[in-house]
């Protein structure tokens, strides 16, 4: 890992397409800017873990259930069989 010490205003050059500007420091937090391409993905990491784990959790409580997609999705709509229609 680098470690740089960088003032308000200087930046740091990521290959020849990505440009990180510290914008702002207060306190114990500092502002980036980030210039990169539009197909360069950024994203915050603790929104990326969250939405892991998020997805993780659905998953197993899905597997837990021990039911199948057909039976859940039977459950939610009233318990209708395959051959019963609602009265219209």
């Amino acid at each position: 890992m680098l470690v740089l010490t960088r003032k308000v205003g200087e930046r740091i050059l990521v290959g020849d397409d990505i440009v990180i500007t510290v914008l702002d420091s207060r306190g114990d937090g500092v502002r980036i800017g980030i210039d990169a391409p539009r197909g360069v993905k950024i994203q915050r990491e603790e929104v990326v873990r969250a939405v892991t784990e998020a997805n993780a959790e659905a998953a197993a409580a899905a597997a837990g259930s021990g039911d199948d997609a057909e039976a859940r999705l039977r459950r939610a709509l009233g318990g209708l069989s395959t051959r019963e229609t609602p009265d219209a």
